[in-house]
């Protein structure tokens, strides 16, 4: 074989061997480069670290190949135009609660949550095995997105208030920082609500610019001191049972992904789902003790109130049932799960927990 023959037939040899390795591995792990924009600032950890979580999972699996960016409220855009982003592409993702968008159609609410819809385990048993995400995504796909769940605060409380409130006639003429959906709720009992940002809710407390304010839970409403302003905290948050934080992509930039970063992406999105609801349930248990050490009454909402939020919702939803027909398709599948789930949590976990309370509460635990 001469010198010649011997380079041609060796170079060949090395490009079939590239071939059959550089290819496999180029093709399984592609870079892809995402940007992701958060409703959230990060000084609230646990549901801004939501998109942090993502983001690690999926560099870790990919060796890096996979990377998602993220910034938090107000970098890029502001916090309540997250998903205006992604629809424009001016981002790929966006981590943010999609009742933020109700304004636009009030069908954007129903898979986050609304008025007396489902507790966390519930949104989630409905979302991953109910056929909520589908359902879901029909709608959103209409907006340019694919949409997967990406966090929970599970029950929120009522809020925080000024004055004890005691009757519905307590509610009449109530300035309340709320919520969007559930603020047009309340407004039907008299309340005003008001549109405020978190990092203003303190100061607007404090000089009387309103009265109330829900914001999320005892963890993060620890950190914004309302306790020192507006001491009765309410309970339950009839308006968010298990609010579920979505992370939201173009669609096209989702389709464009290879089939196994689109399981990835679902397994990762999954995981940081289910972290985001252990963390509070896990810090919750101490801020709820460091707000009553400081001075915060807890208080439940009196079943007059509660049975007059109820009635003012299913009056909402009976007109958007009429009227909305996206609405109702999500609606209707969120209550058609609704009344078996709330049976069969009195079957044996309402005994089991209410058993453990009493314990807890003689000191026996």
């Amino acid at each position: 074989m001469d010198r010649r023959s011997f380079l041609t037939k060796a170079g060949v040899g090395a490009a079939a061997a590239a071939g059959l390795a550089a290819p496999a591995v180029a093709q399984s792990t592609p870079q892809v480069r995402w940007r992701l924009t958060s409703s959230f600032p990060n000084s609230l950890d646990t549901i801004y670290g939501g998109a942090p979580t993502l983001a690690r999972y999926l560099s870790e699996a990919t060796d890096g190949n996979f990377e998602l960016q993220v910034f938090a409220a107000g970098e890029l855009v502001p916090g309540l135009q997250a998903a205006d982003a992604v629809m424009e592409g001016t981002v790929e993702a966006c981590h943010t609660v999609s009742y933020y968008y109700w304004g636009k159609d009030p069908a954007w609410a129903v898979p986050a949550a609304i008025p007396f819809s489902l507790n966390a385990r519930g949104i989630n048993a409905w979302h991953y095995h109910g056929g909520g995400i589908d359902l879901a995504n029909q709608f959103f796909a209409k907006q340019g997105l694919y949409a997967l769940p990406g966090g929970n605060t599970g029950v929120q409380m009522a809020g925080w208030f000024r004055n004890e409130i005691t009757t519905a006639a307590d509610l009449q003429g109530l300035k309340m920082r709320v919520g969007g959906f559930a603020g047009s709720i309340m407004e039907r009992l008299g309340v005003v609500p008001q549109q405020i940002a978190g990092g203003e809710i303190y100061s607007a407390l404090e000089t009387g610019t309103i009265d109330a304010a829900e914001w999320v839970g005892p963890y993060d409403d620890e950190k914004l001191g309302f306790v020192q302003v507006a001491p009765y905290y309410y309970y339950p948050g009839w308006h968010e049972g298990g609010p579920t934080v979505h992370f939201m992509f173009n669609l096209e930039q989702y389709e464009a992904l290879p089939a196994n970063y689109k399981a990835l992406l679902h397994t990762a999105a999954r995981a940081a789902d289910a972290d985001m609801l252990q963390k509070y349930d896990w810090l919750n248990t101490t801020s709820v003790r460091n707000l009553v050490a400081a001075g915060a009454q807890l208080r439940p909402f009196s079943p007059e109130i509660m049975e007059a939020l109820f009635t003012a919702s299913n009056e909402v939803y009976a007109e958007l049932d009429g009227t909305n027909p996206e609405f109702k398709a999500l609606w209707d599948s969120v209550k058609a799960f609704r009344g078996n789930w709330y049976t069969w949590l009195q079957v044996a976990e309402y005994n089991y927990d209410t058993f453990m309370m009493q314990k807890a509460n003689a000191g026996q635990l």
